[in-house]
């Protein structure tokens, strides 16, 4: 579903190599988790699989679409949720699901089932025909997740997608994440919570100044660097080495 093929990106003139040469792949029906310390690449590498930064080198296929050479087509086949959204804070929530759901074509009756769903999960009911600037911090988080939901897209790309949410929404979150992945479609997500992590995910990436330093199911993972160790421990090992 997702295939990241040598893929670069250099700042400052060619200085500070932030993801140098990376590799993997997304399978349907997973949960993989990309893991990493703070500039190791993670968001950057994010930023070009959804088409907001250009990579120097290397390619990024999404179902098999070239997101460099059909930009529209791959973006259809994705939503993301960055770790720090920006939001319309003027509109009301219910304008802006409506908006993102035009935005991505859904018909009206698939469009006023799945806002409704949403919104009862996450608990925005009361609250949807507010001003989203009224929005505290975790709810302007939910009406995001919500917005990238809508469509039911093949590839769900979060940037640290707990952050900000109650235990409940988190929850919850990590149930939408698994029923998505039942229906054949990938989540891709970035996290520093290595226990959420360990527990979810079919496949995690660890990446390091840039590098993929380990890929694989937790039991690859721990076959190679210490069957009895937690992911912290190992995260902590690989990047501190």
């Amino acid at each position: 579903m997702l295939k990241i093929e040598n893929l670069s990106k250099s700042y400052n003139k060619g200085k500070i190599k932030a993801v140098d040469n990376v590799n993997f792949h997304v399978k349907p029906g997973e949960i993989f988790g990309f893991l990493g310390p703070n500039g190791a690449g993670k968001t950057t590498t994010i930023k070009m699989i959804v088409g907001l930064l250009k990579p120097d080198e290397g390619k990024i296929l999404i179902n098999n679409i070239d997101n460099q050479k059909e930009i529209i087509k791959a973006k259809k086949q994705i939503s993301y949720v960055p770790d720090n959204p920006e939001v319309y804070e003027r509109i009301k929530g219910i304008e802006y699901l409506n908006f993102i759901a035009d935005v991505y074509g859904v018909d009206g009756n698939q469009k006023l089932e799945r806002i409704n769903k949403y919104l009862e999960i996450f608990g925005l009911k009361e609250v949807v025909n507010d001003p989203i600037g009224s929005y505290s911090h975790g709810m302007q988080q939910k009406i995001v997740l919500i917005g990238a939901l809508i469509h039911e897209p093949d590839v769900f790309i979060l940037d640290e997608p707990m952050v900000g949410l109650d235990p409940k929404s988190s929850f919850q979150l990590k149930e939408i994440m698994r029923e998505h992945c039942n229906e054949g479609k990938s989540v891709f997500f970035s996290t520093h919570v290595l226990e959420v992590a360990e527990k979810i995910c079919d496949r995690i990436a660890i990446i390091n100044k840039g590098k993929i330093i380990a890929v694989g199911t937790m039991d690859e993972i721990r076959d190679l660097y210490g069957n009895e160790q937690s992911l912290e421990n190992i995260f902590l090992e690989l990047t501190e080495s």
